[in-house]
């Protein structure tokens, strides 16, 4: 058995208490039921409402992210996760137990079901990189040869198997957060948390970990949650989206949907920032929000799929003859989907242009004016 093979088998931990679960919802590997997190008031600050009637599901094997901005509630969501903290009204449910009831014992042996991947890393620099990774199995009371083994495999998972004996002062940013997901890994959770993991690295490097945590994902079935305030790690990795905003769920779905149809401002905001408008200077210094007595309507359509830029130029021609100007585009892959956005001109007037944009809305493409050139 190779060492890819070896880390899907399970060590069996004792069993805790668990909940039943609706046919809908077997298939959740972390469920939010009507969950809310208040912080008390303490000394002169006030209480805070931390998160609001949370209700989302984590699909079992996926790799979902969760998005806001700076105190939007995603470190209050991850620690609910994890049972390092409770909820103040309703339940976390992750794996079929209950684990906002655990207390002692049986947290203990839940939370080590759950690995969880930091943004500074959390190594300990007077320990090797073997040592980092070894810690929670000597905690858990492995023995020593076990744990020289599952360490050698991780290493090996993670892509460092030479940095066995380095110290986290000998590691780059990125070496070190590969002992830190082998660390998270150690004790073969079903759920790994990754709580801003890539912040701290420069972008090549994102990529890198970002295509380990897939790779992680694909090889062990590893539920993934992203915790970030980055959409484009959300746009790289994640097939699914909560974006949450001032603790309220404001949006959630797949991640191309969302891209292609955001609804709430937050969203847009995010999504701006990763895509930007795609309108080219030339063009928007000429807009004008009137029709223009021989000039075009412009209009935005989002798409999906490698040929959906195409297949509209081809369908308007066609089917309106209709003789589209392709002004600017713009495709990405996100979710494992090709997505984006055309910006046409329209000829004809304000009757074509009306014609076109009640055809593209039949047809499913989220469109906008934008306005009019000569």
């Amino acid at each position: 058995m190779n060492a890819h093979q070896s880390l899907a088998v399970a060590r069996a931990i004792p069993s805790v208490p668990t909940i039943s679960a609706s046919p809908v919802e077997q298939d959740a590997m972390v469920r939010f039921e009507a969950v809310s997190k208040v912080y008390p008031a303490y000394r002169d600050k006030p209480g805070v409402q931390a998160l609001q009637h949370i209700d989302f599901a984590i699909p079992r094997g996926s790799i979902t992210g969760v998005i806001g901005r700076s105190g939007a509630g995603k470190s209050s969501l991850v620690r609910l996760i994890n049972g390092l903290e409770k909820p103040t009204t309703g339940r976390v449910v992750v794996d079929g137990r209950d684990i906002s009831s655990l207390v002692g014992r049986e947290l203990r042996l839940a939370q080590r079901s759950i690995g969880m991947i930091f943004q500074h890393f959390n190594l300990l620099s007077s320990r090797t990189a073997a040592d980092n990774i070894a810690l929670p199995l000597e905690i858990a009371g492995w023995s020593k040869a076990d744990v020289a083994v599952r360490v050698s495999e991780l290493l090996d998972l993670v892509g460092i198997a030479d940095k066995h004996d380095r110290y986290p002062s000998e590691l780059s940013g990125g070496q070190k957060q590969r002992v830190g997901i082998a660390r998270a890994l150690a004790t073969r959770p079903n759920v790994l948390l990754s709580d801003e993991a890539t912040s701290a690295l420069d972008p090549q490097t994102t990529r890198a970990i970002l295509d380990l945590l897939a790779n992680i994902n694909r090889e062990l079935g590893v539920t993934v949650v992203l915790i970030t305030h980055e959409i484009s790690v959300v746009r790289q990795l994640a097939k699914e989206v909560v974006v949450i905003d001032a603790g309220n769920i404001v949006e959630r779905g797949h991640v191309a949907d969302i891209f292609t149809r955001p609804k709430h401002p937050i969203t847009q905001s995010f999504l701006a920032e990763v895509l930007g408008d795609n309108i080219p200077v030339s063009l928007t210094s000429r807009l004008a929000p009137q029709p223009i007595p021989g000039g075009r309507a412009v209009i935005r359509v989002q798409v999906r799929g490698t040929d959906a830029g195409d297949t509209i130029v081809a369908r308007l021609a066609r089917e309106l003859a209709v003789d589209v100007a392709l002004l600017s585009a713009r495709i990405d892959e996100i979710g494992g989907q090709h997505v984006g956005s055309l910006i046409i001109g329209i000829p004809g007037g304000e009757v074509t242009a009306r014609q076109v944009l009640t055809y593209l809305s039949q047809q499913q493409f989220p469109v906008e004016r934008l306005g009019y050139v000569a």
